[in-house]
């Protein structure tokens, strides 16, 4: 089947629901049995790797039809619901390192992970070392004997570095690491993440699965020879998603394919706008025939989201304000993924350790939503007029 048909297909059983088109919502926690042999036998069923209904916190068809669309879908072997896209992160890491191994993280990876790195995992003597996102099959140089995680994200956040993957794979794997990637901004639509080697994917669900602003979700999805270690760690972990979340999102991912080919089409058209504008000095957005990772991005990927990013040309702080303050469509706030625009000012400086950000032309990160594109450039024209008056 096309993506598009598994979009609509996966995951659900409506001969096993009553004929329901979409799987109920299932509030559980404690879970009956009408003997002691039951209970036992269902137990004995679930340590042996079936899927039962034992223990809310263990699963129901509510978050299994959301894991089972998402795993066919990446084309791995089985998915897990987290609460969160940071906690879909963290659990992802920690099911496979423990005290004396070492991670290599890219330089350019989500914020947070990196906070969880620097503060979390050094507690418990993981050592982490970041690498430049371009580094390719180079990374040979910082693996470690006790290297056990390769962590990528492809494009960068913030700045869109394109990662090979292959290649890091290949150099990974043979000195026994696991590749986990951060696929939330290609979503499993646009990038197939077990065909380029890697081991465990992570997507923030809360962005383009859901696609409405209203849900925090997570979802780490591996192949079959990372599941039983993975998963024995996220159990310990405990955390779970709500089933009333975990159903928004179901009925966010079958509109997955309409909304991110929208969005791909809308980004690309502004991203080639701002190119044009004499107050940007540059756009990065991977999907650009002239951008440096263009080439990787159109051999690996099936396609762009909404998200990149572009540089202002040198301008006061003022000048920043005054083009962000009173935009009419772009909303300035976190996450993205949704329906509507958002825009933020940027500054990765912070954020780097093995490479360096030269922060000397604004950046500025915009996820273009469903709007109409040229309502979207009316908008930021009136913008740049803000930003040349409060440069005068």
């Amino acid at each position: 089947m096309k993506d598009e048909t598994k979009l609509v297909v996966a995951g659900r059983d409506p001969e096993a629901n009553f004929g329901i088109v979409n799987v109920p919502v299932y509030h559980a926690s404690t879970i009956l049995f009408p003997t002691v042999e039951a209970r036992e036998k269902a137990h004995a069923a679930r340590a042996g790797g079936e899927r039962l209904v034992s223990y809310g916190r263990l699963g129901t068809p509510t978050t299994w039809s959301l894991e089972d669309a998402v795993a066919m879908l990446e084309g791995g072997y089985r998915a897990q619901i987290f609460p969160s896209g940071m906690a879909a992160c963290a659990g992802a890491i920690l099911g496979f390192v423990k005290a004396g191994d070492h991670v290599l993280m890219t330089d350019s990876v989500y914020g947070p992970v990196r906070s969880f790195c620097d503060k979390f995992l050094k507690r418990f003597g993981v050592a982490v070392t970041y690498y430049d996102p371009l580094i390719g099959a180079g990374i040979r140089e910082l693996m470690r004997p006790e290297t056990r995680v390769v962590y990528v994200e492809a494009p960068g956040s913030l700045t869109f570095e394109m990662q090979d993957i292959p290649a890091i794979a290949e150099v990974a794997h043979a000195g026994g690491a696991k590749v986990i990637m951060d696929n939330t901004w290609a979503s499993p639509l646009f990038f197939k993440p077990f065909e380029h080697g890697v081991d465990v994917s992570v997507q923030a669900g809360t962005k383009y699965i859901v696609g409405h602003s209203d849900v925090m979700i997570g979802v780490v999805t591996t192949n079959k020879e990372s599941w039983d270690p993975f998963i024995f760690n996220a159990n310990m972990l405990g955390q779970t998603a709500g089933p009333d979340d975990v159903y928004l999102a179901q009925r966010g991912l079958r509109t997955l394919s309409v909304r991110l080919n929208q969005h791909m089409q809308n980004a690309i058209a502004l991203a080639e706008w701002l190119k044009g504008r004499p107050e940007v000095h540059s756009v990065l957005h991977p999907a650009l025939p002239d951008d440096p990772g263009y080439a990787i991005w159109k051999r690996d990927f099936l396609g762009a989201s909404g998200l990149f990013s572009f540089r202002l040309k040198a301008v006061p702080k003022k000048a920043i304000a005054a083009f962000l303050d009173d935009l009419e469509l772009f909303g300035m706030g976190s996450s993205w993924g949704g329906y509507e625009s958002l825009i933020l000012p940027s500054d990765p400086t912070h954020y780097r350790t093995a490479t360096k950000w030269d922060d000397t032309d604004p950046l500025i990160r915009i996820h273009v939503g469903l709007e109409a594109v040229s309502d979207l450039i009316d908008d930021l024209s009136a913008g740049f007029d803000r930003l040349r008056a409060a440069t005068r």
